[in-house]
Parts: C-alpha cells; structure tokens; sequence
C-alpha cells in the first residue's frame, strides 16, 4: 500500500471510530491528570490514536507489547481490545511501574505483564502474535538483537509499531530507529509515520481531519516519531 493510501486508511479509521476515540482520548486525559508525578506519558497524540485505531479495525486476538514503561502506551492497547470486546495484550518490561498505574477495570482478564529482561524471556512470547507494538531500548544493539531474535517468532504480516523512530526527519544514527528502518528498506517495506518531521504532509492532513471531528489530543504534543508497518 502506498502512503496516499495508507494516509487514507488512517483518515478513514479516524471518521469510523470517532466516537469512540473522543471517548478513550477523555479517558486518557483524565488518567493522564490523576497519575500526574507518578506517570510520564510516552506516545505523543496522532500516534496514540493511531495504534488504537489500528487495533479496533484489526481486531487481534493476541497483541504483544515490548516496554511498558509507565503504563501509558499499555492502557492505550488495552482500551482498543476492551472496546473491541476480544483480545488479550502480553506486555513484557524490566520494570513494574507498570503494574501500578494500570485500572484494574481495564486490565480485567485481557492482560498479561512479564517482568524481566527480554532477552530471558523469549519462551514467555505467546504463540500467533497478531499485533507488535516496541517501545524499549532504543539503542542500536537492542534493535539488532530484537531483528534477530524477536522477529523471526512473529507471523509474516503482522502489523508493528515502533516507536522514537523519526524525532528528526531521519532516524538518529546508531540507533535502534536507524538499524530497524535499514532492515525493512533491505526488504522493500515502506513504513507509515504521522512525525511532524518526517511527514510533514501526513500529519497536517491527519490534523485536519482531527479538527473536521472535534478530535482533541490527550496529551498536546506533536513528534509522533512511531513508525507502523507490516511485517516481511
């Protein structure tokens, strides 16, 4: 698919959902503000609703998540599987924060978290993965080990989220963005990006239909450096 046509799909999920989204970016809010000095939000605006909106259309039944941090991009997943009514969300982190900060209204019985490093915990990766969302490390030898070894567990095109790619209009060298995106261009895939910097065209035309559907971001921020693809 190419981006005029994946810019479109997006456009198209934003006016599908968008009811739902302008409840689940309130709720976000709302958790945003309670957590306030126990929680550093990470996904910038479009990016959040993005994934989410990429969640609900998909409908995965099993959604695997690599670093949770303090739980911002995890409720974010787990509101999509919870207003689909099916799925269930394997997060894997160093760190527990996570454990925390999640409602126990929304984790419910569709989460699963895994502590501990992930290069330890390849056999805990549940089977017929149909989502793949990264935030961890974003070094250079992390990307190369996830290549090597977490990628090859995955379904072929399976839909993946990366995230802290395109801060800038390209990926920082030496870094995982940089290793990751050298990998897909090696194999012919075109990623998707709503990064203020990279695409430029793509998140003012997202931001347009945002304004058409009164959709107002969670957070107020504008980076969105994640990059979604589907996997070789």
């Amino acid at each position: 698919m190419e981006e005029q046509d994946r810019l479109g799909y997006v456009c198209g999920l934003y006016r599908k959902y968008s009811s739902d989204l302008v409840a689940v970016v309130e709720q976000q809010r709302t958790f945003r503000i309670a957590a306030r000095g126990r929680m550093t939000p990470q996904l910038d605006d479009l990016e959040a609703e993005i994934t989410y909106l990429l969640l609900r259309d998909r409908r995965p039944a099993t959604v695997m998540e690599l670093g949770t941090f303090h739980g911002w991009s995890t409720t974010w997943l787990l509101s999509a599987l919870r207003d689909n009514g099916t799925g269930r969300l394997h997060s894997f982190d160093k760190i527990d924060n996570v454990v925390r900060q999640v409602p126990a209204d929304l984790a419910a019985d569709r989460w699963t978290f895994v502590q501990g490093d992930m290069k330890a915990n390849l056999a805990a990766v549940p089977a017929d993965v149909d989502y793949l969302f990264v935030d961890a490390d974003h070094g250079q030898r992390f990307g190369d080990w996830y290549l090597e070894h977490l990628f090859p567990l995955m379904p072929a095109g399976i839909p993946v989220s990366v995230h802290d790619v395109f801060r800038g209009r390209r990926a920082r060298i030496w870094s995982e963005g940089a290793v990751v995106v050298s990998w897909l261009q090696e194999r012919g895939v075109r990623v998707f990006s709503a990064s203020r910097k990279n695409s430029p065209a793509v998140f003012a035309e997202i931001n347009r239909v945002r304004a058409e559907l009164g959709i107002e971001g969670a957070r107020g921020t504008t980076r969105n450096p994640m990059i979604f693809f589907n996997l070789p």
